[in-house]
């Protein structure tokens, strides 16, 4: 067996700033059920929509660190925040593949029929210079970007359906002005869908970036020839906070895998 081939053994590593990224891993391990992964929820320091670009950056560089030393082939970077700000820093840093994940404005924009779409997104998203570059190459359409304060913690702590009047102040606006899709601009807010889609009208869409990253991180591991075969599939599962809730999320979403606390 080659060196790529046993590199191609190797784990898929997830980090995200706490448990949102989970519904990435969700999408990754359906696509590519002969990879194993390993996913790392920082939730003690959720969410970093909230912190400075330097210590976005600085979770980051220690998350992948981590990854890295567990043996992983490819980086996908489960967070909005940690893409927009970090990215490139650690694609310059680490001699590993990245896949990041952004607020999926551009399928929206090519589906709108008002011309008019929103974005719900963390204020380290909205505020980051990649987000403002991906929203000047939008020609002919309004964005309408409204932060999630507050939204993360919430789901960080399980109390999901405490997050509907929230949704409902900053999703309505949205829809009065317009918006035909809404655009979740954070890996946490897939799991308020079911409450999302209750409170907005049918024929607004919503729009999350799961499946893209995990076809494109299928792509990335064929160009770099690391796909794998296996069979003996292993998918783990690390918090630095609260091991029962990264499990009772894992219980809600039907992925299967050993979670522990890990000290990081």
């Amino acid at each position: 067996m080659n060196t790529t081939n046993k590199i191609a053994k190797s784990p898929i590593g997830i980090f995200d700033s706490g448990l949102g990224g989970l519904s990435i891993c969700k999408e990754i391990v359906q696509l590519l059920p002969n990879e194993s992964t390993i996913y790392l929820a920082d939730s003690k320091n959720a969410p970093y929509g909230e912190k400075s670009k330097e210590d976005i950056i600085d979770f980051s560089i220690k998350n992948t660190e981590l990854l890295l030393n567990l043996g992983c082939k490819i980086i996908v970077v489960a967070c909005n925040t940690a893409t927009t700000n970090a990215i490139n820093v650690l694609r310059k840093r680490f001699d590993v593949p990245f896949i990041g994940i952004e607020p999926a404005i551009k399928p929206a924009a090519l589906k709108t029929r008002t011309g008019k779409i929103g974005v719900l997104a963390t204020k380290g998203t909205l505020s980051s210079d990649l987000f403002l570059s991906t929203s000047r190459q939008i020609d002919n359409v309004d964005i309408i970007e409204t932060e999630g304060k507050n939204l993360v913690r919430l789901i960080e702590d399980g109390k999901l359906e405490e997050t509907k009047s929230l949704l409902e102040k900053y999703l309505l606006p949205m829809v009065d002005q317009g918006a035909d899709s809404i655009v979740l601009g954070c890996s946490h807010y897939p799991f308020l869908i079911p409450l999302i889609k209750d409170i907005i009208p049918k024929e607004v869409s919503v729009i999350d970036s799961g499946e893209a990253v995990a076809k494109q991180t299928q792509k990335r591991l064929k160009e770099n020839d690391l796909l794998s075969d296996n069979l003996d599939v292993k998918n783990q599962f690390y918090t630095n906070l609260d091991v029962e809730l990264l499990s009772n999320f894992l219980n809600q979403i039907d992925l299967k895998g050993d979670s522990e606390y890990k000290e990081f």
